[in-house]
């Protein structure tokens, strides 16, 4: 086989077959297909598409490229959860500790973030001492002591996908569906978990600003894992007006913790208890958590007692994180200067632009734009109104976390254009508008 046959076959738009995508990738990784060989292959599938196969074949592939981690001799059935990101998007952070609370061990390999806020690693260094290089030994005895782990995405875990992303980040191929998709799942196949909830947000805070997008990706990705005889749940979710209040890392942090205690913003709340309620009925597997208004009642319960609150402290505690911050998140980083937005009229607020209130954590440093970027964890905004909510003129409708205050003009600009208001009823947004079952 030659690396610029498979491009050529691609090019006219033929179906490449599993041992060409696998010679193609392995080739790849090994240095043998060139990168600007691999860019080539990028357009082309970006122009010509792939099918199922091809892109469940090209996703195995990816899984395949470096270690996969086999979890089967502590964890009978392994769950796992995947966000396709979002505007104040720390549902991680509560729902692997309430998933866990219920009896069902999570081991989780999460990344960094990239764009407008942090991703759940970067939100948990807000916590001192939070270690998130974890060897493959020292993950696998904590899921096996304490049911729970969160720590960094292992380099050696499909170096495939990597190397394809940066590529595609450079050529204008990253918005290809197959290409995210083999993106998403291979790294969740190559981190050993046997059911996967994807909760793909759509809006405009997120990648797929379009219902139909979002849920041609969904099924997609349901497509792959029942290929690779995985069990899926692809849930749509909204993502036009932030999720919680929160959006920036130690504030997010913050929100978690409240939320784990039973609290926080009812939007929040109902989004994590939906995820861990399909995270627990794909564990069952048939057995048990299948009623689901059963197993949501479980979970509130586990809110409310304080059950889910005990494992996040473990797991922090268990990582060498400063258990006193999680105890009173007052403790966690704090911006110098803290001020409020007010409603400049009176009304119904008709939007909240999501990806306006990301720009506005963003230019106070609590995004990156390289990786090589450093956070200011205390920065951010909050946002206290919804969607068809009415407010009165001087009520305060948000707050802004800065360090900088010439950050935080800007900030403020953006921000308080971020408010639409009406002196008609707005209908509120839904929080889900689908959800996609393999089994």
């Amino acid at each position: 086989m030659r690396a610029v046959d498979i491009i050529a076959k691609k090019r006219d738009g033929e179906v490449l077959s599993r041992e060409e995508l696998r010679f193609f990738v392995q080739g790849f990784v090994q240095g043998e297909v060139t990168d600007y060989q691999a860019a080539a292959w990028l357009m082309a599938v970006y122009l010509r598409g792939m099918t199922r196969r091809e892109t469940s074949d090209l996703t195995l592939a990816m899984a395949a490229s470096g270690d996969v981690l086999d979890l089967s001799e502590i964890i009978e059935y392994s769950v796992d959860k995947h966000s396709s990101g979002g505007v104040g998007d720390k549902t991680s952070l509560v729902v692997l500790p309430l998933v866990a609370s219920c009896g069902v061990p999570v081991a989780k390999m999460s990344g960094r973030g990239l764009g407008y806020s942090g991703g759940t690693i970067d939100k948990l260094e807000a916590i001192a001492g939070y270690n998130v290089n974890l060897s493959g030994e020292e993950f696998r005895r904590l899921t096996q002591l304490n049911g729970i782990v969160l720590a960094g995405q292992s380099a050696s875990l499909a170096p495939a996908d990597g190397k394809l992303y940066a590529l595609r980040d450079v050529t204008a191929t990253v918005s290809c569906q197959p290409l995210i998709a083999s993106s998403i799942m291979s790294k969740k196949i190559a981190a050993g978990a046997n059911g996967i909830v994807l909760d793909v947000k759509t809006g405009r805070g997120a990648f797929m600003e379009t219902l139909q997008q979002a849920q041609e990706l969904a099924q997609i990705m349901v497509g792959i894992g029942q290929d690779a005889e995985r069990d899926v749940t692809a849930i749509i979710s909204d993502m036009n007006q932030p999720l919680g209040e929160a959006i920036g890392n130690a504030l997010e942090v913050a929100e978690a913790i409240v939320t784990l205690h039973g609290e926080g913003p009812q939007d929040f709340h109902d989004h994590c208890v939906l995820i861990a309620r399909e995270m627990l009925r794909l564990a069952g597997r048939g057995q048990r958590w299948q009623d689901e208004a059963e197993t949501e009642a479980l979970l509130k319960k586990q809110l409310a007692n304080g059950a889910a609150f005990a494992k996040f402290r473990l797991m922090i505690e268990a990582q060498s994180g400063d258990v006193t911050m999680v105890d009173d998140p007052s403790l966690l980083p704090r911006a110098r200067i803290i001020e409020t937005v007010k409603a400049p009229q009176a009304g119904v607020i008709a939007s909240v632009d999501a990806l306006v209130v990301a720009k506005a954590a963003f230019e106070l440093g609590a995004g990156r734009e390289k990786k090589t970027d450093a956070l200011d964890l205390a920065a951010g905004v909050k946002v206290f109104v919804k969607v068809g909510d009415t407010v009165e003129i001087g009520q305060v409708i948000g707050e802004i976390h800065a360090n900088d205050e010439g950050k935080l003009v800007s900030s403020r600009v953006l921000l308080e254009s971020a408010f639409e208001y009406s002196n008609a009823g707005v209908e509120r947004l839904p929080l889900f508008y689908d959800l996609i079952r393999s089994r």
